[in-house]
C-alpha cells in the first residue's frame, strides 16, 4: 500500500517556486550568429583568467562571462566544443 507521506523536498506550507530555466539548464541557450547555430553558456565566474576574443581583452578570474561554441564543426561535435571560447558578456552581445 502506498504511503500517504508528503514530500520532504518541500514543506507544504512553502510557496511554489518557478521553474529557474537558466539555473536547470546550467545557464545554456543555443543562438544563432552570422547563419550558425552557437551554444552559449553563462559563467558566474572562474578560477582562471581568459583572453576575449572580440576586444583581445583579459577576463580577470571571478569575473562573469560566456562561454560560446559553434554546434557544427567540420571534424565533429567534440572539436567544436574544444573550440569554444570565453567572452566578455558585452563583447559577445555586440559580435
Amino acid at each position: 500500500m502506498p504511503s500517504s507521506r508528503r514530500s520532504s523536498r518541500r514543506p507544504y506550507t512553502e510557496e511554489y517556486r518557478p521553474l529557474d530555466m537558466d539555473r536547470a539548464t546550467g545557464g545554456r541557450t543555443t543562438q544563432q550568429r552570422n547563419g550558425e547555430d552557437w551554444t552559449v553558456q553563462s559563467i558566474r565566474s572562474s578560477d582562471k583568467a581568459y583572453r576575449c576574443p572580440g576586444c583581445h581583452q583579459e577576463i580577470p578570474a571571478g569575473t562573469a562571462h560566456v562561454v560560446a561554441w559553434a554546434n557544427d564543426s567540420l571534424f565533429g561535435a567534440q572539436a567544436a566544443l574544444a573550440d569554444r571560447r570565453h567572452w566578455h558578456n558585452r563583447c559577445w552581445g555586440i559580435a
